[in-house]
C-alpha cells in the first residue's frame, strides 16, 4: 500500500480500461514522478468532480480507498467529468512521513506559488470549476470519522454522510475538532484569505474552483481495513448527494 510505483500502475490499469481517463504526469518531487487523472473530453453537461488523497504521506487510507474506488467504479467514471490527484506526496508515502522531502507540511503550502510541486498542480487546476471537490485525510486524534465542510450558502451534507456512514464506522463525537467546534462530526466553517498564514489545499478549492469543498477524515488508530471502507463509501455517495440533492451545478472549465 506504500508502493508509489504499483500505485500509478493501477491506476494506467483503470485508464487503460475507462477510455475516458487518462494518466499524465504534471511535476517532480523528492524524486517521485507527480500524477493526474483527469477526464480527457470534458463534458459541460456532466458532474465535475475533484478528488485527491496522500498530501500528508503518513495517511495511506485515502489513497488506497481511492484507487479501489475507480477500481470499483469502472464503466461508471465516463459519467462524470474527473481531476484526481492519486497521490500528492508520494515521498512521505513511501517513508510513512507526514511531511515531503523538504520537511514541509503541503498542506499549509497553497497560497504559495513557491513551492514547485503546489506551482505545477495549480497550473494543472487553472480555469478549472468542481461541483464538489473532495480531499481524503485521516486524523491520529480522531474518534471516528469527521467532514469538513466549506459550502457558502449551500445546505449541509453534514448529517446524511453521517447518517450513510455510521453503520460502518461511529462519527467523532468530540463537540470540538481542531479547535473548531463540531455537531457529531460535522464541521461547517466560513473562511477568508487571511484566517490562516498558510493555507490547507480545501482553501484553493473554496476560493478558486469549487462550489462545494469537502475534507473527510477517518481515524488513524483504527484498522487499515476499515478505514478504506469508509472513505471508498465516501467517494461512492457524493455523486449521489450531488445528483439527490439538487446541487447546484458549474461550468467544468
Amino acid at each position: 500500500m506504500r508502493d508509489y510505483r504499483l500505485l500509478l500502475e493501477r491506476w494506467l490499469k483503470v485508464c487503460g480500461v475507462e477510455e475516458s481517463l487518462a494518466l499524465g504526469i504534471y511535476g517532480e518531487a523528492g524524486g517521485y514522478p507527480l500524477a493526474v487523472v483527469e477526464t480527457t473530453l470534458p463534458d459541460p453537461a456532466k458532474p465535475a468532480f475533484y478528488f485527491s488523497a496522500g498530501i500528508h504521506g503518513d495517511e495511506p487510507a485515502p489513497v488506497e480507498a481511492l484507487i479501489r474506488w475507480a477500481e470499483q467504479n469502472q464503466g461508471c467514471l465516463a459519467a462524470w467529468n474527473l481531476t484526481i490527484f492519486p497521490c500528492l506526496n508520494p515521498w512521505g508515502l513511501e517513508r510513512n512521513i507526514r511531511f515531503d522531502a523538504e520537511g514541509r507540511d503541503l498542506n499549509r503550502c497553497y497560497n504559495s506559488i513557491k513551492v514547485p510541486q503546489i506551482a505545477a498542480q495549480v497550473a494543472v487546476m487553472k480555469g478549472r470549476r468542481f461541483d464538489v471537490a473532495a480531499s481524503l485525510h485521516e486524523d491520529y486524534d480522531a474518534r471516528g470519522f469527521y467532514l469538513y465542510e466549506i459550502a457558502g450558502r449551500h445546505s449541509s451534507w453534514g448529517a446524511a454522510v453521517r447518517q450513510r456512514l455510521s453503520r460502518l464506522m461511529k462519527p467523532d463525537d468530540r463537540k470540538s475538532i481542531d479547535g473548531h467546534r463540531a455537531n457529531s462530526g460535522t464541521i461547517r466553517r466560513r473562511i477568508h484569505p487571511r484566517i490562516m498564514p498558510g493555507h490547507p489545499e480545501a482553501f484553493l478549492l473554496h476560493f478558486r474552483h469549487a462550489s462545494r469543498t469537502l475534507t473527510f477524515e477517518t481515524p488513524s488508530e483504527l484498522a487499515l481495513g476499515d478505514r478504506v471502507r469508509v472513505q471508498s463509501a465516501f467517494l461512492e455517495i457524493i455523486p449521489k448527494f450531488l445528483k439527490s440533492k439538487g446541487g447546484k451545478r458549474t461550468k467544468t472549465r
